[in-house]
């Protein structure tokens, strides 16, 4: 378990201090993959650098598996950073060295013998899926592949915490999947925990179990990523939101005059599958419009949205939402 207790990192400099983390606290479970969100300029980097020590909060305290890493000694911090991986947007990857010895420093460093070492680094480099390429350089491989050596150079101490920097803000959009399917796999495979920051909603729906949402050196929201993706409280988050899902209003198909009647249902907990608006149509004397619907999959399932016009007699309507809420269909006035 990761804990941050109201952490707070204050830069002073010529012209003055600048906050770039404020009064920050959450809880972060084993094996779990959590994700940052925010723009440039949020605080999530320097949040992410205080995890494995990299920066050291001004206040508050960083506590990972019971050891409090800002509190460290030098010595007690190196030997902490063995199970804290760490994977960055543009790689830093030693151009001089191959696949496999890119994969090995991290274990020499470690003082492993260079038996283990080397069974090691054949054993991850199977798991990225870099079989064949042992070895080629880095100017020899993709994006996608230099990002996977430097995955399995950050498991190569068999960590219990993997910190992922823009891990795939330097991608295309189809290796950003590969990479994110990977990191899945390995979060399951090695019951790993996985914290990412990142500035793409879409990064977050593919992989992420929670969600927190950064401004300003605040966490303005926090919590299950579907539960964020259907109620989303701030700005920020409803502007990362529409990356995903869109602008309503500019996909509403027009169906009647829209005005009376119109109810938005959000369906979760594997609602988004079941065939509740063909069993309203049975079952009661009204007719449906459909406004607008849309399903989006995230890590933890799919969940969808629906606008709809009841039209028909008011009892019937009435009776109509009590069934879609017995059926855990979240409806509400549109």
């Amino acid at each position: 378990m990761i804990q941050i207790n109201n952490v707070s990192k204050i830069y002073k400099g010529k012209k003055g201090t600048v906050t770039a983390v404020q009064d920050v606290s959450l809880t972060i479970e084993a094996g779990e993959i959590f994700g940052m969100i925010g723009y440039s300029g949020a605080g999530k980097s320097t949040l992410l650098r205080m995890l494995n020590g990299l920066e050291s909060p001004t206040s508050g305290e960083v506590i990972i598996n019971g050891q409090s890493i800002s509190k460290c000694s030098s010595s007690q911090l190196r030997k902490a950073r063995q199970k804290i991986g760490m994977i960055f947007q543009h790689f830093n990857l030693l151009w001089s060295r191959t696949v496999l010895e890119n994969i090995l420093f991290p274990l020499e460093i470690a003082k492993v013998s260079k038996k283990e070492s080397i069974a090691r680094a054949k054993e991850l480099i199977k798991l990225v899926g870099l079989e064949g390429r042992e070895n080629a350089y880095p100017s020899e491989l993709s994006g996608g592949q230099k990002q996977r050596v430097g995955i399995a150079r950050a498991l190569a101490n068999n960590p219990d915490v993997l910190l992922c920097d823009e891990a795939t803000s330097a991608l295309d959009p189809e290796t950003t999947d590969s990479i994110l399917a990977l990191l899945t796999n390995i979060n399951k495979q090695l019951g790993i925990t996985i914290i990412l920051i990142t500035h793409e909603m879409h990064v977050i729906q593919k992989i992420c179990q929670r969600v927190a949402v950064m401004e300003n050196g605040n966490v303005v929201e926090e919590g299950h990523v579907v539960d964020v993706f259907t109620r989303p409280k701030q700005a920020i988050t409803k502007k990362f939101v529409t990356q995903i899902k869109g602008n309503d209003e500019g996909e509403l198909i027009s169906h009647g005059d829209g005005k009376d009647n119109t109810y938005k249902l959000t369906f979760k907990n594997g609602q988004a599958d079941q065939p509740h608006i063909s069993e309203v149509v049975k079952h009661f004397d009204i007719e449906i419009n459909i406004l607008q619907g849309k399903i989006v999959q995230t890590a933890e399932g799919s969940y969808g949205t629906m606008k709809i016009q009841l039209v028909g007699d008011i009892n019937n309507i009435k009776e109509a939402i009590a069934y879609l809420e017995s059926k855990q269909v979240e409806v509400e006035v549109a």
